[in-house]
């Protein structure tokens, strides 16, 4: 059986790994399928399929910024054309609004006392490519490890916890879209989607993505759910998978990593190879990449 792990980053978003490492690091792993899935971007597919080894597969796709009642909700989008105007369109309001809320939170650190610099930031967002990052690829784990350089904080969570975590005194809100819309757009540009752990909502959903909201978004076409993931307890993907078998969708399991922000997981979690093919046989808008 393929091991298959659906959700990763890279330095194109908040991961500390160049795409082309990330597959390297996939390889060494055991995985025999891979999604790179950056925040609301493919920035990092065209690396990443450019060093694949024989055998290996490729998912193209990317973790979609939505949000409900105050809380973030995450989708894990695969198979689309990025370049369908529907959602090319979000994505770019969605990259823009990233970038004016990195600066307004640097701005609200450093009126806190935090020493950081939109500079600093910038750098470390771009580590991993050795170069200046986009503004528009900057999320707040690179803010993070800027408030722990500076000594405001003890790590990457803590810095989270203190200062930028949804209620803190530095966190900013920004442009999201509503799950239900961002489901509808993945499968208009030919699509699918698996809802990302869904017990680590964060923000005013006490911790878990409203069930009434799921069976919406299934409605649309959301056709899995991210049951096995690192940050859920054994009860939580218990319950999760009871979810995803109510509503009939399939589970996925997949490692989120993000490098050495995560401890480099690829492979903790994987995806049955039967819940893949009927994951993706509906997809339309890419191809797996294979090496």
């Amino acid at each position: 059986m393929k091991r298959i792990d659906l959700h990763s980053h890279s330095s194109v978003s908040d991961g500390t790994d160049a795409p082309a490492d990330v597959v390297g690091h996939a390889v060494a792993a055991g995985l025999d399928v891979l999604a790179l899935t950056d925040h609301d971007t493919v920035g990092g597919i065209k690396e990443a399929a450019a060093h694949l080894p024989a055998g290996f597969t490729l998912v193209p796709g990317m973790e979609l910024s939505c949000a409900h009642a105050g809380s973030s909700v995450h989708l894990v989008s695969y198979l689309f054309d990025p370049d369908h105007p529907g959602l090319s369109g979000e994505l770019t309001r969605i990259r823009s609004d990233r970038a004016s809320r990195a600066r307004e939170m640097v701005d609200k650190l450093r009126a806190l006392g935090v020493e950081v610099t939109w500079e600093r930031v910038l750098q470390i967002a771009g580590a991993g490519h050795g170069e200046y990052a986009d503004a528009n690829t900057i999320g707040r784990p690179h803010l993070a490890r800027a408030v722990v350089e500076a000594g405001a904080a003890k790590d990457v969570q803590d810095a989270f916890d203190r200062w930028i975590g949804s209620g803190g005194p530095a966190y900013a809100a920004r442009y999201a879209l509503d799950p239900v819309r961002a489901v509808e757009l993945v499968r208009a540009a030919g699509g699918v989607c698996s809802l990302a752990h869904p017990a680590r909502a964060e923000g005013s959903l006490n911790g878990a993505v409203p069930v009434e909201l799921v069976e919406r978004m299934v409605g649309a076409g959301l056709g899995a759910i991210e049951a096995d993931h690192p940050s859920h307890n054994r009860a939580q993907t218990k319950q999760w998978r009871g979810v995803a078998a109510d509503l009939g969708v399939v589970v996925t399991g997949s490692s989120d990593d993000h490098g050495s922000l995560t401890g480099r997981r690829l492979g903790c979690r994987t995806t049955a190879e039967e819940a893949f093919e009927a994951l993706t046989a509906p997809a339309t808008g890419a191809v797996l990449l294979r090496g």
